[in-house]
């Protein structure tokens, strides 16, 4: 049995004050044996309506999650995950995030962000229809943060939450789609200068086509369509990397553009 609407609600209005005030609540999972991956999308539901709401903020995309086997195996959630950007969230490249009073445990992932110049809805929608829809790609690093506590999450508490979504950052480059390889563009990632890691787009379910063909069939099931001039960030490529104030995290797509964002 799933949990109530009044609940849900109750749940998503938690979890906006988790993101308002920088603290983490207990996991949801722990506290409802009967949570269902449906309850946990209208949690984030209210979550986001909330920001919408009482802050202005406006959709500016949406984010696929947990796509990659090293991030399923970090965080022990193995399926993806879904959520929403906003304006809010969105920073120029080579800008600095303040960590304390904006994030709780922040990590950073080097994805692909496609923008799109065409709507899309499933459920059909192929990876074909994504390439035809999509503007350009543009390197990306996305900050993932948990509300819940010590990142100890299930797919129910990270849905919950908004996908754990922090902020993002594009880089300048726009990239025609039709002109690279997309399963193996290759991303190198870079913290204070030193090479960490490195990945390439075959990481996010083969083909980061497949991944947004995935998340465009998956909110489809909920009525939600992606929309002309939106970001969708594909998953990360590579393992999460924690940062603290004082770093700076670069990622370059090999031979096509780069991103930076650095943390106070």
């Amino acid at each position: 049995m799933s949990l109530s609407d009044e609940k849900r609600r109750e749940l998503g209005v938690e979890l906006y004050q988790a993101l308002r005030s920088c603290k983490s609540v207990a996991p949801f999972t722990d506290r409802f044996d009967d949570i269902e991956i449906e309850d946990a999308y209208r949690i984030s539901e209210y979550m986001l309506a909330e920001r919408l709401e009482k802050d202005g903020e406006k959709i500016s995309g949406k984010k696929i999650g947990v796509t990659s086997e090293p991030v399923q195996k970090m965080l022990g959630v193995f399926q993806p995950d879904f959520g929403f950007l906003t304006d809010a969230m969105e920073y120029n490249n080579g800008d600095s995030v303040k960590i304390e009073g904006n994030l709780i445990a922040p990590r950073a992932e080097a994805e692909i962000a496609f923008l799109l110049k065409a709507d899309l809805q499933g459920p059909g929608v192929t990876e074909d229809d994504v390439l035809r829809a999509t503007e350009c790609i543009m390197p990306c690093f996305e900050i993932v943060d948990s509300r819940i506590n010590d990142w100890k999450i299930k797919i129910q508490d990270t849905i919950a939450d908004n996908a754990s979504c922090g902020v993002y950052v594009v880089g300048e480059e726009r990239i025609d789609p039709n002109k690279v390889d997309l399963p193996n563009l290759e991303v190198n990632v870079f913290k204070n200068g030193e090479k960490i890691s490195e990945g390439k787009g075959s990481a996010v379910q083969g083909n980061p086509l497949t991944a947004v063909a995935w998340l465009a069939n998956t909110l489809g099931e909920f009525g939600i369509p992606f929309k002309a001039g939106e970001f969708i960030l594909s998953g990360s490529l590579v393992p999460l990397e924690s940062v603290v104030a004082g770093d700076e995290m670069h990622m370059e797509l090999v031979g096509h553009g780069s991103a930076t964002i650095k943390f106070i």
